[in-house]
């Protein structure tokens, strides 16, 4: 669960920067949001990196997720530097990239575990009464 709400604040942060981009064009303001997004994003990699590993270790997990989260970290990284250079021409499909990768991720993440209502054994159906 805690890694579904990370994958999700991730995409949301994802969704902000092009968002703050723009603001970057037609604000004098726009380039402080525009980092202070670029930071959020970074951060919520990191936590998804965290909450990746958390999910693995005590929980059982699949360690699958790692290596996802460590390469998207790696990929925001590059973001990042693209940004810092501003080699737009590569930052805005990166960009695009990381969104895709984002919403993909949240859309493999299971939604949780269900608490069966039933109490006792399997469920067991009932015969059809006849006329």
């Amino acid at each position: 669960m805690f890694l579904r709400v990370v994958i999700a604040l991730q995409t949301l942060a994802l969704f902000a920067a092009p968002v703050t981009a723009g603001l970057l064009l037609t604000s004098p303001d726009g380039q402080v949001l525009h980092s202070a997004s670029a930071y959020t994003v970074f951060a919520v990699a990191v936590l998804h990196l965290l909450a990746a590993i958390l999910a693995w270790r005590p929980g059982g997990g699949p360690p699958g997720p790692i290596l996802y989260a460590a390469g998207f970290l790696g990929l925001v990284l590059v973001q990042v530097a693209l940004g810092i250079a501003q080699l737009k021409t590569l930052h805005v499909p990166l960009g695009v990239l990381l969104f895709g990768l984002s919403v993909l991720a949240l859309s493999r993440v299971p939604a949780g575990r269900r608490i069966s209502v039933a109490s006792g054994g399997p469920a067991v159906r009932e015969p059809d009464a006849m006329p």
